[in-house]
């Protein structure tokens, strides 16, 4: 079989077949547990593993413990092929407040882009400064990635994708930089997520961190990363001034644009509200987040209370706003039952017992090396995991469970397991044939995944080096 014709199954089987996979481990690797005890960090309670505290257990075989499972006491238990099937409803369960939460952020969010708020905002700036096409460009580029950092905006822009494209080549430009003026600003703000709700707020969740804790750090590499890209798509830009190279492909798409021209969204009041009460509503929620210690369910309030406030002043009728809002909750089933699904994976392990066994050989094979090299090998393990796993919350509950007591027992913070976490999920995602979002942005936009590739894996190479530099760079000053 060619490489072309190798495709990654669907990603609710590929988790059911690492749940399979992580089962029938539990019969070949030892099981073992470290001692834990609890630790008041930054008001709040975490379970520290306490290193050196290692011991293993005996494993239990029956052909019970096989089938339907049995335990013996002061004995590890192997998983069963019933316990395959339980750990997905487990794994439902213990995710509940998250998968609330996902569902809410999808509906609200839903709301938002039905009123076009977003659209009139943009289009607002693109009629101002029209004449001016370089600060129109370096706006567009800061609002979208802005928006994808601090919120977590990303499939939301793809209506956006066929109005930059017609936007670069009106102003001379070719369809890949109006492409790229949308994707890229999206993938550096989700890369770095300095308050995205979807990536960094759900790992310091299951890392037991403040939600919102060290984002200054963050912040100041969100900033390097808009100059990086934005210096390197105008450096692309100015060679096709030059006609020194274009990318040329297919027609322009449709999606909000009729003819040559684009369609302008104007900015009205109620527009203007809206953007005040997603602005003020989510400032609040990360005040009440830092300083009232607020958690997911006291988070899917407040999102509440923003979708309210969005369905009064947009003057929809109740069975309007119930059918945008209910549309929102549908296209949020898959990513929020993959986050159960891959929670299925840590309960065969912890049930097993080998979870503690997997962290203890991990951990004492890179505590043989350099601090540089054990941090790097974070990363790599995460930029890896996202080429089976694209979806970036599932990934959360796939590898912080191992990531968070690694960095304990390797003597590194929790945040830098976030860190690590969060770049490995976000770069990638720009490169990967398996992030199904990249393929449908490039869908829209009409560009062949080839030329995208060749076009943005030079900037990828100069992000990935920024990030391991980074996360180096956290373990020498104590990041925390």
């Amino acid at each position: 079989m060619k490489f072309s014709e190798f495709k990654i199954p669907h990603v609710f089987i590929f988790l059911f077949w690492i749940i399979i996979f992580c089962s029938v481990l539990s019969y070949i690797i030892p099981s073992g547990s470290f001692e834990r005890e609890k630790r008041i960090i930054n008001k709040i309670e975490q379970n520290i593993v306490v290193p050196g505290s290692y011991s293993e257990i005996p494993k239990h075989f029956s052909a019970k413990g096989v089938t339907i499972g049995e335990q013996v006491s002061g004995y590890a238990s192997p998983n069963s092929m019933f316990s395959v099937l339980t750990s997905i409803p487990k794994g439902l369960a213990q995710s509940g407040t998250l998968i609330f939460f996902i569902f809410i952020l999808g509906a609200v969010f839903s709301l938002i882009v039905e009123t076009k708020t977003i659209h009139a905002f943009l289009s607002e700036i693109i009629k101002r400064f029209n004449t001016y096409p370089k600060l129109l460009f370096f706006l567009i580029y800061v609002t979208i990635s802005t928006g994808s950092a601090f919120m977590g905006i990303y499939i939301e822009l793809l209506p956006l994708i066929p109005i930059l494209i017609l936007l670069a080549e009106q102003h001379g430009y070719d369809r890949m930089f109006g492409f790229a003026l949308g994707i890229v600003p999206v993938y550096v703000g989700w890369s770095t997520a300095t308050t995205n709700p979807f990536t960094v707020q759900i790992a310091q969740q299951i890392a037991e961190l403040p939600i919102g804790s060290g984002m200054g750090l963050r912040f100041v590499i969100f900033l390097l990363c808009i100059l990086i890209g934005f210096s390197y798509l105008m450096r692309y830009g100015s060679r096709i001034k030059n006609k020194k190279i274009a990318f040329k492909e297919s027609t322009h798409g449709a999606a909000l644009v009729e003819g040559d021209q684009i369609e302008q969204v104007n900015l009205t009041k109620k527009h203007f509200a809206i953007l005040v009460v997603l602005i003020l509503g989510y400032a609040i929620i990360l005040s009440a987040v830092q300083f009232m210690g607020w958690g997911l369910i006291e988070m899917s309030a407040g999102f509440l209370a923003i979708g309210i406030a969005v369905i009064f002043l947009s003057g929809w009728s109740g069975d309007k706003a119930m059918d945008i809002f209910t549309n929102g909750l549908k296209a949020m089933i898959i990513p929020a039952l993959i986050v159960g699904v891959a929670r299925g994976i840590s309960v065969v392990m912890v049930e097993s017992q080998i979870m503690d066994s997997i962290l203890f050989y991990f951990s004492d094979t890179l505590s043989n090396q350099s601090q540089s090299i054990a941090v790097s090998g974070m990363l790599v393990f995460q930029s890896f995991l996202n080429f089976f796993i694209p979806s970036a919350s599932g990934q959360a509950l796939v590898s912080m469970p191992l990531m968070t007591p690694l960095s304990d027992l390797l003597g590194f913070s929790r945040q830098i397991a976030v860190l690590a976490y969060v770049f490995g999920d976000g770069f990638s995602n720009i490169v990967i044939p398996t992030n199904g979002i990249l393929m449908a942005m490039l869908g829209i936009g009409k560009i062949s995944f080839e030329k995208w590739i060749r076009f943005v894996f030079p900037l990828f190479l100069i992000l990935m080096l920024l990030a391991f530099i980074t996360i180096i760079f956290s373990v020498h000053i104590g990041y925390e």
